[in-house]
């Protein structure tokens, strides 16, 4: 606070006046800068010669000097205020002590006040420190000052240890040695805590924030299962952009117990086309193995181009050490050299046994494939027979999952029929019945099949071995004829002839003694047609090939109940095969009128031909 200059206490031109007030404080008649009172006092400048530096506590400027480094040390001097006059502590003694400083402390304990001080005389002294708050003062010579700001409290601490005396007054009601130090006050530590509390919550908020932002999106929430959502799903999951998502929704509902009977056909048909993914995943799993192979090809060619360059430079060191030219080096290059030529070495050798690690793996990957491929070596002879396994098997498979799609969908026209009608109970049973008895048939007609191929091929080796008998057998009786034919008679010759008839008995015997196998083959040939069974009426269904399109068309027309024209029939059976013709599968059904029948539905010109499957009725009429 800005106080007038012309009233700074008590005046300056009297040394004695001086010394006898700095006396009656307890104080030694001492000038400002620690020597005794001289003779060069100058009254017109109000202070003595040799003065340290303006504090800068005193009026008019209203501010604590900057903390200064403890190498140097601090000096205290004359306060002058209006109503008072603070005189500096001995710089000999100790400092005052002070206690913990509490935290937040805005409070300072001010003890050693005069008797005579009022309120506003510690307003004047200890505002200079800054805004003041609140004034506590007791009569017993001390207050607690409140500031608005902590660092104020540090300023108020610099005053303590000052003597202060009211005045001009020598009287001891008028002075007194201040003692300042912290004081803990409960609104200081409620403010503390406040603030404390609120830069927790800061800090919070910013850890919050910045864990938000590092935090990965969170995945859209699972929608609830219902119809419309579960059509929508089906959709989804045939679309190869959207199968992930659609799967995870898809695990979610069964892991949640949506199934039941009423839906179940629902979940097997997205679980059906989610199975029908793998082939696309594996052919992506393809794709990215050839790009990793590609690019371990590229890999190991650069690291070979690299290893050329490594062998280059090596040869460059090598050639360099030779006499020739390491003569015309000088110590340091040498040593150079052969410290870059080691290094060069290691190098080159580390690359090399990479290479040939990528090398030996590629061997082992290659010996592991002839391992694999060395059965099928072996068995090169029924590769054949495999091969048509193999497809009977693929065949039966995808007739299974075809069965399996066409009864679900009779299951959900089944659903969808009984709650429109559902007096027809008693059909849906026996409909049911009709499909466990078509699932037996298709399960028997499968297994004969099976055992009609089994049959069809030991007949075929039956039949090239009785063939090649056959053939031997034809070729004896040929070498028998020409024989006989050569030892005929003539005409008027008996005894040529009873000769002839003799010798051919005799040759006869003897063949029958040298090669005792024509005669038993002759005789087990005769006995096999005499065993041969009476032929048998020929079968309509003359290949494998045939009975398999009989399976096909019997499971495709028993889930079409109403028939199916020949198109729709052909339609379907070249998808599974592309040569299968109209007129073939036309004739094919005209052969067998116990098991297809035609006729004809519509009127006028919406009249069609359709087959239907008559199975259950021709087997008990056959």
């Amino acid at each position: 606070m800005a106080m007038d200059s012309s009233q700074m206490g008590m005046p300056m031109s009297d040394p004695a006046a001086w010394a006898t007030a700095m006396n009656n404080l307890g104080m030694a008649p001492m000038g400002m800068t620690g020597q005794p009172l001289m003779s060069d006092f100058d009254p017109g400048l109000g202070m003595m010669t040799g003065i340290a530096p303006m504090n800068p506590m005193m009026p008019g400027l209203g501010m604590v000097p900057q903390p200064i480094s403890q190498d140097m040390p601090i000096v205290k001097e004359i306060i002058h205020c209006k109503s008072c006059t603070l005189f500096p502590p001995n710089p000999n003694l100790p400092p005052p002590a002070t206690r913990e400083r509490p935290p937040g402390c805005k409070t300072v304990f001010v003890g050693g006040l005069p008797e005579n001080a009022t309120e506003q005389l510690i307003v004047e002294v200890f505002e200079q420190c800054g805004e003041i708050i609140a004034i506590r003062k007791s009569k017993k010579n001390f207050c607690h000052i409140r500031f608005a700001e902590e660092y104020t409290v540090d300023k108020a601490l610099f005053l303590s240890g000052y003597r202060i005396r009211l005045g001009s007054s020598t009287d001891k009601k008028d002075t007194g040695r201040l003692h300042v130090d912290f004081a803990q006050a409960r609104d200081d530590l409620y403010e503390w805590e406040c603030r404390q509390r609120m830069m927790a919550r800061e800090e919070r908020h910013r850890r919050r924030i910045e864990e938000d932002r590092l935090r990965p999106p969170s995945p859209p929430p699972i929608v609830h299962y219902s119809e419309h959502e579960c059509g929508q799903l089906g959709d989804k999951i045939k679309d190869d952009s959207k199968f992930p998502d659609a799967v995870r929704v898809l695990l979610t509902w069964v892991e949640r117990g949506e199934v039941n009977r009423r839906n179940a056909n629902n979940f097997y048909s997205m679980i059906q086309s989610s199975n029908s993914h793998i082939r696309r995943l594996m052919n992506e799993k393809a794709a990215h193995e050839k790009e990793m192979e590609e690019a371990k090809e590229k890999f190991k060619n650069a690291l070979a181009g690299i290893l050329v360059q490594f062998e280059q430079i090596v040869s460059v060191f090598h050639a360099a050490s030779k006499q020739k030219a390491w003569d015309h080096f000088s110590k340091a290059q040498r040593k150079n050299l052969d410290m870059w030529r080691k290094q060069a070495e290691e190098i080159r050798n580390i690359h090399n046994e990479e290479l040939m690690g990528i090398r030996r793996e590629e061997e082992m990957e290659m010996s592991d494939d002839d391992m694999e491929d060395s059965p099928d070596s072996k068995d090169s002879d029924d590769t054949g027979l495999a091969a048509q396994a193999e497809a009977l098997k693929e065949e039966n498979d995808s007739l299974r999952c075809q069965l399996d799609a066409y009864r679900n969908e009779v299951e959900l026209l089944k659903q969808e029929q009984g709650k429109l009608l559902p007096s027809r109970s008693e059909e849906d049973t026996t409909r049911q019945q009709q499909l466990s008895f078509l699932q037996q048939a298709l399960q028997g007609m499968q297994k004969q099949l099976l055992k009609m191929r089994d049959e069809l091929q030991h007949r075929e080796v039956e039949l090239e071995k009785r063939a090649e008998e056959k053939q031997q057998l034809e070729t004896e009786l040929q070498s028998l004829k020409d024989r006989v034919s050569a030892f005929t008679p003539m005409p008027g010759h008996p005894r040529q002839l009873e000769t002839a008839e003799r010798d051919d008995r005799g040759s006869d015997e003897s063949a029958n003694q040298g090669n005792d196998g024509p005669v038993p083959i002759v005789a087990s040939c005769s006995q096999e047609k005499e065993t041969l069974p009476e032929k048998t009426p020929p079968s309509p269904v003359k290949s494998e090939r045939e009975a398999l399109l009989v399976g096909i068309i019997s499971t495709f027309l028993h889930v079409h109940p109403f028939g199916a024209s020949i198109e729709y029939i052909c339609s379907y059976l070249q998808r599974l095969d592309t040569k299968i013709s109209t007129t073939e599968v036309e004739a094919l059904l005209g052969r067998l009128p116990c098991t297809f029948k035609q006729e004809l539905t519509g009127v006028g010109a919406s009249l069609e031909k359709r087959w239907k499957f008559c199975g259950f009725e021709g087997i008990k009429t056959a």
